[in-house]
């Protein structure tokens, strides 16, 4: 039996996907994929120098690293990445499915962020260091209108990219909803809700918490607004403030606390 061409298709993107590789760099970016089992890692080009700051992680991932000229690096980086003699060619990782990463086991009360359209990969790195000095389960967002994981990212996250699960799934609205089957609380952040996370906070401290961040400008579209549970807004200490969706990601993190992640 033919199989009809949607499946063909959706068949094919996968396949695709999977064949897609990544170039890390940066000494800190590329020492932790090194030392990371779960990294699908091809190959490595490293200056000499860039070498012997990396002996250690090198032989530990067993790779023969390729010598470079640090005057003509044979990388296809944009020419205004700093990469301080290292770049690493891996495969995206995978982290499994949502409902396994994130299900909270008994007595746990895990915190997750979800991310609505923010597609700029430094916000992003900065998000998943934050996640994981905080303790966060995972930080998801949807595979369209978010940043993949590049260089760029994992060089801001300083190598949170391989501790801190980055899920890309097909819908934020179907995250949520699977999120709540699990027994999440979704608080949206909100510029303009009146209710403050400070006052919600202390209430949230026995249960899941999913945090939502929009992008900056935009912020949380309808659909997202309309599956939170909660609305609210991190309030200036003068008349007049605002944060950057990284920082806010960090503030709300610090608020909610870690309740047995």
């Amino acid at each position: 039996m033919k199989k009809p061409k949607w499946v063909v298709e959706k068949e094919r993107s996968k396949r695709a996907a999977a064949a897609e590789t990544v170039w890390l760099f940066g000494l800190h970016a590329v020492r932790d994929a090194l030392q990371n089992p779960a990294r699908d890692r091809l190959r490595l080009v490293v200056t000499k120098n860039a070498a012997d700051k990396l002996a250690e992680a090198i032989a530990t991932s067993g790779m023969e690293p390729e010598i470079a000229d640090p005057r003509k690096f044979p990388v296809p980086l944009d020419p205004g990445s700093v990469h301080q003699g290292a770049a690493l060619e891996v495969k995206a990782l995978d982290w499994g499915a949502l409902r396994d990463v994130c299900r909270p086991g008994a007595g746990q009360s895990p915190r997750v962020v979800l991310l609505d359209r923010v597609s700029d990969p430094h916000n992003v790195g900065a998000i998943l260091r934050s996640a994981e000095v905080f303790g966060a389960r995972a930080v998801i967002a949807p595979s369209r209108h978010s940043a993949p994981e590049t260089g760029a990212l994992a060089k801001t996250a300083s190598g949170a990219l391989e501790r801190q699960p980055y899920l890309r799934i097909g819908n934020l609205g179907d995250a949520m909803e699977a999120l709540k089957d699990l027994g999440y609380t979704i608080i949206g952040m909100d510029g303009e809700a009146p209710e403050t996370l400070a006052a919600l906070a202390p209430q949230m401290s026995d249960r899941p918490v999913a945090v939502a961040l929009g992008a900056e400008g935009p912020g949380l579209r309808d659909r997202t607004k309309s599956l939170c549970d909660y609305l609210v807004r991190i309030d200036p200490a003068g008349g007049f403030g605002s944060l950057n969706v990284s920082n806010a990601a960090a503030v709300s993190l610090y608020a909610l606390g870690t309740q047995g992640s």
